[in-house]
């Protein structure tokens, strides 16, 4: 079911989307299945509030062609080498301290979620950003679907292994790719699994058939071509934390004032322009994130552990 719900934070497409993109996407309808390679399009443009200001949509050829996909190589031009991706047959299992344990394909997910649009800004660690029109649905939907125990706190995102991905053969990194959130993040409005992007299918090397979306923290925790969702009450070791814990720690939030060890975070670079900018806290999304981190066991915690 395609729904189209405005939110506060979102960027109106008639300032953020090329001109070209908004007049196809009028036209889309329910295109098909992402099972199929289609994401579900729209049937109208996104009519939102402008959040933040002054950001538009990165062209397409930029954000497909400047990739983290270490699955596929280290360097960024990795978008040749990611269409070896096997997206079909394809499953998502989402398992662990929940009720109602699911096997998904694409297809099924799609026909299950309340698929919808959203414009989201994605800044990596590395000090790069971007804006993207991804099709998808919220996380929280799905998490509502499996019904989470009561001792369910946290949940582990995994990604593909497969034997098509050169990387994996690489010792120095502890495959497959993993990352985790609170339950409380994870039910945030804000995430999302993606799906779809630019008003058609989500690319391998953009992370297909199905990624995470994170748009307040830094780009590593929103992990790529999932194969697996599992509920637990213990909090998740992720991929990049259990590499370098003093680079890339668990809660991975946009802060401008705390620096990588090895470069500042205060400005990052556009994609597409090359145009330097300052950073936002919380990646300008603060106002409906920033309070999942007052109180409880965050109150605990140093800004320092709490914002890498």
């Amino acid at each position: 079911m395609l729904i189209r719900i405005p939110r506060a934070w979102e960027i109106a497409e008639h300032r953020a989307t090329p001109e070209a993109v908004v007049r196809r996407r009028g036209t889309l309808g329910r295109r098909g299945l992402i099972g199929g390679g289609l994401a579900l399009g729209l049937a109208a443009p996104a009519h939102a509030r402008d959040y933040p200001p002054g950001r538009g949509v990165t062209p397409k050829s930029a954000v497909t062609s400047y990739n983290n996909f270490y699955e596929f190589g280290e360097d960024k031009d990795i978008a040749d080498a990611a269409q070896a991706l096997k997206t079909t047959p394809w499953t998502l299992s989402i398992d662990g301290l929940v009720d109602h344990p699911l096997t998904l394909d694409p297809d099924q997910l799609a026909k299950m979620m309340p698929v919808e649009q959203r414009t989201l800004r994605h800044r990596c660690v590395e000090a790069w950003a971007m804006t993207v029109p991804w099709t998808g649905f919220p996380l929280a939907a799905l998490v509502a679907k499996v019904s989470p125990k009561p001792q369910a706190r946290y949940l582990r995102f995994t990604s593909a292994e497969q034997e098509s991905m050169p990387g994996i053969s690489s010792p120095l990194y502890p495959w497959p790719y993993r990352e985790g959130v609170t339950l409380a993040e994870a039910t945030n409005d804000l995430a999302f699994l993606a799906t779809g992007m630019y008003g058609g299918p989500l690319m391998k090397q953009d992370g297909a058939p199905i990624r995470l979306l994170l748009p307040w923290k830094y780009g590593f925790k929103s992990a790529k071509s999932l194969t697996r969702i599992t509920f637990t009450d213990r909090q998740p070791e992720t991929f990049w934390q259990s590499l370098g814990p003093n680079e890339y720690g668990f809660w991975a939030n946009v802060n401008p004032d705390v620096p990588h060890p090895r470069w500042t975070q205060s400005s990052e670079r556009l994609l597409g322009s090359d145009e330097r900018v300052p950073t936002q806290i919380f990646n300008g999304y603060g106002e409906w994130v920033a309070g999942l981190y007052k109180g409880g066991a965050f109150a605990q915690m140093s800004p320092q552990v709490l914002f890498r």
